[in-house]
Parts: C-alpha cells; structure tokens; sequence
C-alpha cells in the first residue's frame, strides 16, 4: 500500500475531476454534514488560497468544515488503530508506513505553504490572511503519509471520501457552502533527497503558472536559473549572496572554479593535493584532490574532487573525514 501511496504523492499530471468531487462529496456526507452547494476548481494551491479568500469576503463560503471533514475523523483513526496495536506495534507500523513518506512529503508541502504566501500578494489582509486561509486547506494528495498509515485499517471508514480526493486532486478546501479544489502539479522535479531540484526550469509548476524554483531544495529566482548556462568564475566571485553562490559553484564545478581562480595548493601528502581559496561572506572553499589508483580501461588515471570542512589542514585528514574517520584513524591497507 506504501507504495500506491508513494505514487499518489508524486503524482502530476491532469486530475480526475469526477472522482474528486465525489470524494469531496462522500467526505462531507461522513462528517454528518450537507454536500456543499458547489464545488469550484483552482489551478493551484496559490489561486485556491485566492478563491477561498474571496469567497468567504463574499459570504459564499460559509464556515470551514475542516476540523468534522479531516480533523476529527484522523484524530478518531489514529487513536483507534495505536490503541490497537499498542505503542511499540504502532511505532512500527508507522515506521513501515507513513514514515517512509513523511519526510519528502512534508518538505513539498512546507515549501508550497511558503511560495503561495510569497505569491499571494493581492489577498485582502496580507500574509496573515493567507496563512490563516492555508489552515483550512485538506492536503489533498500531500495527505499521503497519514492515508497510507490507516489504508484498510478498522475505524478509518471515516476518511473514505478525504483518500479519494487524494488520489485525484490536489489541497482543496471544505466550507459550508463551497468546497475548493487546487489542481495537481503538471510538473515535480526532485533530487535523490527528495528536495525540490531543477537547474532548467521551475522545478514544480502548475496549470495556472504558480511554479517554484529550488536547486537541491534550495529556494532560486527563476531568472538566477536562466543564467547558469553563461557562467564565469568572474561571476561566482562577484555574487553577494553565498547561498546562491554555492549553487553556482555546484553547477560550474569545484575542480573548473579552483583552476580558473588560480589556486593553488596550500599541501601535499600520499592521501592527495589540499586546496582552499577564500570566498568573500562565506566560508573558505577547501578540497581535495585525489587519483584513483585503478586506471580505466584506456590506462588513465581519473581525478576526484572532495570538498572538506574548511578547517581541514592536511589532504590525509580530509580523505579521512569522508570516510567519518580521524587521520590518526585512516589507516587504509589498500587504495582502491
């Protein structure tokens, strides 16, 4: 089921509509409430915000419904099955469940919840209205984590309709009158980590335009992007920002910055060459630089480059610290 779930979360792509208002609907009718007058959908997150916002100036929207929708059932569910399976199986069981999705999914989640207040510039009442607006959001698939905990357990009938939404939809927000449904991304771009990452192109976009920018979770200007094809050494140097300059020299490479900077060695052991060059606002770029021993197949030996703590002194303590080890500790009996 993990795995399904899994799917879900990443999920991108045109929604099932129907599915998702009868989910909408069927969530309602479990939560003892009427079905809303009507349903309206939003390209995403941003213009959900925006459209629930003006509904409720508006009077259209009534109350939010969230807390007998979401909140009380997933309380009832959760207390239900770690009653169950008592504190150690419950553990465990979320550990095989839920956990395995938590971390990537609550990271998106938490970096949408922070484009959409950067992005929401025209709600009556600022950023407080906003955030205040975001708390009466469903997660939609982003529930993922929590659905995949209690997927096919006893006492989760209750979020049958909140897990069919998921599957189809993205956030969507339940009041009295109106529910609104945000879109799923048409885009999502993440790295091995699972964070956010795309050096060409937002790296989660919508259908609406709403889109974020992140180089290895890292939140970027769209515009910053668009000039790492053309960068200089010159340029890296120039920038004030040292988190955006880390980007930039991740994406020039260590080994190219340090060659066109014209560093030089500071020391030079068996273990490798210690290089270090200062950057202006930051902290010292140290690397090492080491052969493998095995030559390829055309019998050249490739270089490595591996960046070290900026109090590193010696090449052999560097090498030693990627391995988590003293260089008193780095005794290797064979170079590999």
């Amino acid at each position: 089921m993990t795995a399904v779930w899994r799917e879900v979360a990443a999920a991108t792509g045109p929604e099932d509509r129907t599915k998702a208002e009868e989910g909408v609907r069927l969530a309602y009718r479990l939560a003892g409430l009427p079905e809303p007058e009507r349903i309206v959908w939003a390209g995403s997150p941003r213009e959900g915000v925006e459209l629930a916002a003006r509904f409720t100036a508006e009077g259209t929207a009534g109350r939010s419904v969230r807390d007998g929708v979401r909140t009380r059932p997933w309380a009832a569910a959760r207390k239900q099955l770690a009653g169950q399976l008592g504190p150690a199986d419950w553990a465990e069981h979320w550990a095989l469940t839920g956990a395995q999705l938590w971390d990537t999914t609550a990271m998106l989640t938490e970096r949408i919840r922070t484009g959409v207040v950067e992005a929401s510039n025209g709600v009556p009442g600022g950023e407080q209205s906003v955030r205040l607006i975001m708390l009466d959001a469903v997660l939609g698939q982003h529930d993922a984590p929590w659905l995949a905990a209690f997927d096919g357990q006893d006492g989760a009938e209750a979020l049958d309709g909140v897990a069919a939404v998921a599957r189809a939809a993205g956030w969507w927000w339940p009041y009295e009158k109106t529910a609104v449904i945000a879109e799923r991304p048409v885009e999502l771009h993440r790295d091995e980590a699972g964070r956010l990452d795309r050096g060409d192109g937002p790296a989660l976009a919508f259908p609406d335009g709403f889109a974020l920018h992140a180089w290895h979770g890292m939140p970027v200007p769209a515009e910053f992007l668009d000039g790492l094809a053309t960068l200089t050494s010159r340029r890296i140097r120039e920038e004030e920002n040292a988190e955006l300059r880390r980007v930039m020299l991740e994406h020039y490479g260590y080994d190219r910055y340090l060659e066109e900077s014209g560093a030089e060695p500071v020391q030079r052991d068996e273990a490798g060459v210690l290089w270090r060059i200062e950057l202006e606002g930051d902290e010292p770029l140290v690397m090492v630089e080491v052969v493998n021993s095995t030559p390829e197949p055309d019998g050249t030996h490739r270089t490595y480059w591996l960046r070290v703590p900026p109090r590193t002194r010696t090449a052999r303590e560097g090498v030693a610290w990627t391995f988590g080890l003293d260089e008193a500790d780095y005794t290797p009996e064979r170079e590999t």
